[in-house]
């Protein structure tokens, strides 16, 4: 194995330590209308694209399955997902303020698209987190159950989403250019 693939290994597995730890805290401290789950999937896939960010969320969420509980597994794909989008994203645009934003604003329905079909199919959709509240209080004023679950998580999805984004477009930007492996190559953005 070279020293760029270790590199980009150890880069993976502090991706997934960063995801993990945002989102144990976070849980724990029950702070509505955030997850920080992501950040390190963001920060993957704006620097090595879709495809590692896909692994570093899916891992993310094998390992809060085990460490904060098994609801947070199925949730991967939700995690994966989100590297898929800024993945592609940001091979296209430069991932600076404003693709940020767009790209959290992009998330905050692709997020919930993907995790409120999963929080009904799998826990009828309450998932034993904060946004349990507006799901029940929706349900009981009539809503369908996929809409009192999806409504919650957009709501979330538009603040933790983009202050995700924001923040790693941030990171990105301070990075020296030997970080940045669209700037290394022909000077394409």
């Amino acid at each position: 194995m070279d020293r760029r693939n270790i590199y980009l290994l150890a880069l993976c597995g502090l991706a997934v330590a960063l995801n993990v730890i945002g989102g144990t805290v976070v849980g724990a401290l029950n702070i509505p209308l955030l997850f920080l789950d992501t950040i390190g999937t963001i920060f993957v896939a704006v620097l090595y694209g879709p495809w590692w960010a896909f692994g570093v969320g899916l891992i993310t969420n094998l390992v809060l399955g085990v460490t904060a509980g098994p609801t947070n597994i199925p949730f991967g794909l939700v995690n994966g997902a989100v590297g898929l989008t800024v993945g592609f994203i940001a091979r296209r645009f430069q991932f600076g303020l404003v693709t940020a934003v767009i790209t959290g604003l992009i998330l905050s329905v692709v997020a919930p698209l993907i995790g409120s079909p999963i929080a009904v199919a799998v826990y009828g959709g309450l998932t034993g987190g904060p946004l349990d509240v507006f799901v029940l209080w929706l349900s009981q004023t009539g809503a369908r159950i996929f809409t009192a679950t999806f409504l919650p998580r957009i709501a979330s999805n538009l603040v933790d989403k983009i202050l995700c984004s924001v923040l790693v477009s941030l990171i990105v930007s301070q990075l020296p250019r030997s970080m940045q492996p669209w700037r290394s190559q022909s000077g394409a953005a």
